[in-house]
């Protein structure tokens, strides 16, 4: 078990790796060569321009500022200059909510930790009892400080129930307050918000086939039947899955083609050649420019033959059609109540905005979700329970003096002093984090099986698995396997009826552990996060293989999202072990306090700066984390129950039995005060905005805006594809032919593109070529760029 000076060691290596961390960012972040690394989201709004246009050769790669070196810390402070509804207006409220988590953390952590040290320290010290136990259980000089510490039925567990309740009640005090100001946000938000398609539009799934009629002139019946003064147009759904293929291919062949020609161009006196073979192993030489244009042409016949297949085929289009309305009004009536006396029919929802749409599980035939619902299910419980293997391991590294017992031939390589320390001091905390490193890429493929449509959808689900799995595995896995391993001895000696009362006592222990991965994961962690080491790589890799223009500079910047992900749980963890260990082992808070105040000023910075957020719910994901915070509270609760039982409190157990029926209360009524305000759009709102419309964008062509607004990526790129070969070939005409006009004949409909409109309304079709044009990005707040360093 880690003793005073192993959590020292730990906390000396984590420190000094951060350090490490922010020094090389600090030194990185202001060369001119990593200025699209380090700040991509200033590019992506217009806000900052390459440092390195207007400098001599070498200050194009370096800074040769010195000044600039020694203010290697002037990013916290300017990462909190930007006021919250600046943040909102830059990077959007997701991430202003998102920001909002770490404030609560500091809110409710920051009273808690004084409390817990002033009142719990003292009284748990001055109890002595695992002085006496010394001989029976592994302990250390930690474990004096928390409740472990204190003698069976003794009064002093009235001060343990007394902070149980006055932290439950400030908690949940905050959680109310909280909850109140993010709904209060998220509906201000969707109030100021621009027209947006989503808002329009209702994704409409499960329709019956009818026989004679298409699925298009279907779905046009009944809207036309159901909602005659509101339905405006629909659009069909078709699946692509095998085209979206052939374009990924053709792209990867053009990379290599470009790829190729740049190095032609840099030696042209020796052209670039290939095998034929597997991976280019073998096979015949050829010629690498002639072989990936000939495969270019035939990827793009296939493609060609494919989007006639697409349109030509009955069985191509889904039974999934994107249903738009004349209101916001209309489709907030369609999107919240129910369509059919059949309830598995005419499945209406609210259209996820464009970028947001999952197009791949769109395909997925209705009748099959549940069993891929089942299956996923199934696949998340035995996930949870193989990776108790590698938990176990972890904690067999954590408690060395459990094993040392059993199997005393491992004493003289683990007593060195040194390599004692780090073993149970910093290496436990490392185990764990690279174990979990690629599972929530594993549960987001799983969510993705299960079919979902939206990718905020396929986040908050890979989300709540990731969590289940946090609190199964590294929380009570950690604590069931941890006591095993540290009381081996005991288990193996005592009677079974003594086995309750060292699982009672033990647990508390196990705050040591949990304090190493806070300082792995929340301090060097964080500060490997601000660093951004893999993207710097990549984006030199491809500024140096691949680049060739601007816009080829522009893709490779691809400064990412905020990953929720993995972000939201592991937050959520972090208050599950403050708020447990609040008034088990207090001294575990104030590691807790230090990387919340951390981790958000490294992720305000990245919010800033770097992130640029792939889809805009509106903070849809708060009820989530209030439910999961209650949740800790109970946890903590049964928990506290728990112990005070093996403690034989008999007196005071008791007062703790209202203490979670009173939370649930309080989350039954937050749960219907707030909650509709994150999965019903009121109609009063609906109708005020169309008011608003009304008055102020009276020739409004609703119609061309919705044209295309939900046309599947694949085909939209290439319509944009034509767009531009047009251009430039008027543009050719223009220069060669004098005299004659430009050739301003509009183009044809492409054929990819079908849309439906009601009677109502005239048979005519705009296609509208930037489906999201006014929400790409979010715009830039009103002040210049701050970050822009001086050289």
């Amino acid at each position: 078990m880690a003793t005073l000076a192993d959590i020292g060691v730990s906390a000396f290596i984590n420190i000094l790796s951060a350090f490490a961390f922010l020094l090389a960012f600090a030194v990185l972040r202001i060369q001119p060569i990593n200025d699209r690394v380090y700040f991509p989201k200033w590019y992506i709004s217009g806000g900052r321009t390459s440092p390195r246009r207007s400098r001599n050769f070498v200050g194009k790669f370096v800074n040769l500022n010195f000044m600039t070196y020694f203010t290697f810390l002037n990013w916290m402070p300017q990462a909190l200059k930007m006021s919250e509804s600046q943040i909102i207006s830059h990077a959007g409220l997701d991430s202003a909510v998102f920001l909002r988590i770490y404030i609560l953390g500091l809110k409710i952590f920051v009273p808690m930790t004084i409390v817990a040290l002033v009142v719990l320290i003292p009284v748990n010290v001055s109890s002595g009892t695992l002085f006496f136990l010394k001989k029976e259980l592994v302990v250390s000089d930690i474990d004096k400080l928390s409740i472990s510490n204190v003698q069976p039925q003794s009064v002093r567990f009235f001060v343990h129930i007394g902070l149980e309740y006055l932290f439950t009640i400030y908690t949940c005090y905050m959680l109310y307050k909280e909850y109140d100001i993010v709904a209060s946000m998220r509906l201000k938000f969707l109030a100021s918000q621009p027209r947006r398609p989503e808002q329009f539009t209702v994704v409409v799934r499960n329709m019956p086939l009818v026989s004679g009629h298409s699925l298009s002139d279907t779905v046009d019946q009944f809207f036309q039947k159901n909602h005659p003064d509101t339905y405006l147009c629909h659009q069909a759904v078709y699946n692509a899955n095998k085209f979206a293929k052939l374009v990924r291919k053709r792209d990867s062949l053009r990379n290599w083609l470009d790829y190729n020609q740049l190095k032609f161009e840099r030696h042209p006196d020796k052209r670039p050649t290939k095998k034929t073979g597997f991976l280019g192993l073998w096979g015949q030489k050829v010629d690498a420019i002639e072989y990936y244009n000939q495969q270019i042409g035939d990827c793009e016949k296939k493609m060609s033959l494919e989007r006639q297949k697409i349109l030509k085929d009955s069985k191509s289009v889904l039974p999934v059609a994107f249903v738009s309305f004349k209101s916001r009004w209309g489709a907030a009536v369609c999107a919240q109540t129910q369509q059919s006396k059949n309830p598995t029919l005419w499945l209406t929802n609210w259209a996820p905005e464009p970028r947001d749409v999952y197009w791949h599980n769109l395909a997925i035939p209705f009748v099959s979700l549940s069993i891929r619902k089942l299956i996923i299910s199934l696949s998340v419980f035995a996930l949870v329970f193989f990776y108790m293997i590698p938990i176990a391991f972890v904690q067999s590294l954590a408690n060395l003096e459990g094993l040392e017992r059993v199997a005393p031939f491992l004493r003289p390589v683990i007593e060195l002093k040194f390599i004692k320390s780090f073993l149970q001091g910093f290496l436990p905390g490392l185990a764990l984090k690279i174990f979990l490193f690629i599972l929530p890429t594993v549960l987001m493929i799983m969510s993705k099986i299960e079919g979902h449509i939206a990718i905020s959808n396929l986040e908050r689900r890979t989300s709540a698995k990731y969590y289940y799995f946090m609190l199964v595995n590294v929380f009570l896995g950690s604590i069931i396997t941890g006591t095993a391993f540290e009381q081996l001895h005991s288990f193996l000696h005592q009677s079974p009826t003594q086995i309750p009362r060292t699982i009672g006592v033990s647990i508390p222990m196990k705050a040591t552990f949990f304090i190493t991965y806070i300082m792995v994961d929340g301090w060097a962690g964080i500060a490997s996060e601000i660093l951004r080491l893999k993207p710097l790589v990549i984006f030199h890799l491809k500024n140096m293989f691949i680049v060739k223009t601007e816009r080829d500079r522009e893709k490779a910047m691809d400064p990412g999202s905020v990953d929720f992900p993995e972000t939201l749980p592991s937050l959520q963890l972090y208050f599950l072990l403050g708020i447990v260990y609040a008034v088990v082992t207090p001294i575990l808070l104030p590691f807790m306090l230090i990387f919340f105040a951390f981790a958000y000023l490294v992720y305000r910075h990245q919010i800033i700066n770097v992130y640029n957020q792939q889809y805009e719910s509106a903070g849809a994901f708060w009820p989530h984390v209030h439910s999961r915070i209650i949740a800790s509270l109970l946890i903590s609760q049964l928990l506290l129950l728990g112990l005070l039982s093996t403690k034989e409190a008999a007196n005071s157990t008791p007062l703790l039995i209202a203490l979670p029926i009173l939370t649930l209360a309080f989350h039954k009524y937050c749960k219907h005060r707030f909650e509709p305000a994150f999965r019903k759009y009121p109609l009063e709102e609906a109708m005020a905005k169309d008011i608003m419309d009304q008055t102020t964008e009276t020739e409004l062509n609703l119609k061309a805006y919705l044209a295309d607004a939900y046309l599947h990526p694949i085909f939209q790129s290439l319509q944009e594809e034509e767009e531009e070969e047009k251009v430039e070939i008027r543009m050719d005409k223009h220069q060669v032919h004098t005299g004659s006009p430009l050739n301003s004949e509009p183009s044809s409909p492409s054929a990819t593109h079908h849309v439906h409109h009601s009677p109502s309304s005239s048979p005519q079709y705009v296609y509208h070529h930037s489906s999201f044009p006014d929400y790409i990005y979010p715009p830039a707040p009103p002040s210049h760029d701050p970050y822009h360093y001086e050289s």
